[in-house]
């Protein structure tokens, strides 16, 4: 048995639609939409928006750490759409469907995915066809294996407003879960073979991005779940530059399955 598991995906159509070939199936782990992409400032929702230059411009000061910076700029151009009468939930939410209607053709058939920090679950029915099942506390038999997923990413300390404009230059974050819904879903997937995640165990060496130069939350559920069911793999992605790519902890492989907007290339798990 051969799967292909892709995360943070990104906008990356392309590759997705290749990303499951001599595969016996594709498992997603999220973050399907891409806002700005930090390598080509050129795509991505913000940029299609307020352009190149400014999205050059806020990625250049979130590099530099100048978050007060990042903010201004973030509330003047939003400001600036609010005032056209767009409304920017309407845009945005326009723009998304765009990338899914695209996203989803590409998934190939069977899919098994779960949603990033990123998506918008309540859009993802209409556009998942017959091929692609989706999962969020559940569970599914693949090749003899079970394999349970739990999606979307969890919330922080930080008061939303500031959490989106200092991560997306003002744009909403859709799926961040209280630390108590998601260790829930994490009960409800109970012992699996592999578990499947979007975001890490709490692990410093899993959770902390290099490039960023930033700890991404990593969940302490799922690592108590690793350590108690001792699953063969635990599979996640979210941090786009981690320390470390692969930690096992007793019996469990946990590995961070790669920033696929990048790379263009899945992890490949076999048995």
């Amino acid at each position: 048995m051969r799967v292909h598991v892709v995360s943070d995906v990104h906008g990356n159509s392309r590759d997705l639609a290749t990303a499951g070939d001599g595969a016996d199936a594709l498992v997603c782990l999220g973050d399907l939409v891409l806002f700005l992409d930090y390598a080509d400032h050129s795509r991505g929702i913000f940029p299609d928006l307020f352009g190149a230059a400014n999205a050059a411009a806020l990625v250049e000061l979130r590099t530099d750490r100048r978050f007060d910076e990042a903010r201004a700029l973030g509330r003047r151009l939003w400001g600036e759409l609010d005032r056209t009468g767009a409304g920017r939930e309407s845009v945005i939410e326009t723009a998304v469907r765009r990338q899914y209607a695209e996203l989803f053709a590409a998934f190939p058939t069977p899919t098994y995915a779960t949603y990033g920090n990123v998506d918008i679950p309540r859009l993802w029915p209409e556009y998942a066809g017959d091929g692609t099942t989706v999962l969020d506390g559940q569970r599914v038999e693949i090749g003899g294996r079970v394999f349970g997923f739990v999606g979307g990413g969890l919330t922080t300390p930080m008061p939303p407003r500031a959490l989106n404009s200092v991560r997306a230059g003002g744009a909403p974050i859709p799926y961040l879960l209280s630390d108590e819904e998601y260790a829930a879903k994490i009960e409800a997937v109970g012992e699996v073979d592999v578990l499947c995640t979007h975001i890490p165990p709490d692990v410093p060496e899993l959770c902390y991005d290099t490039v960023a130069r930033r700890f991404e939350r990593g969940s302490a559920a799922l690592l108590h779940a690793i350590r108690t069911t001792r699953p063969r793999y635990s599979l996640f992605g979210h941090v786009h530059q981690p320390l470390a790519r692969r930690v096992r902890l007793g019996a469990t492989e946990c590995v961070n399955v790669g920033h696929f907007n990048a790379t263009g290339t899945p992890y490949v798990l076999e048995w």
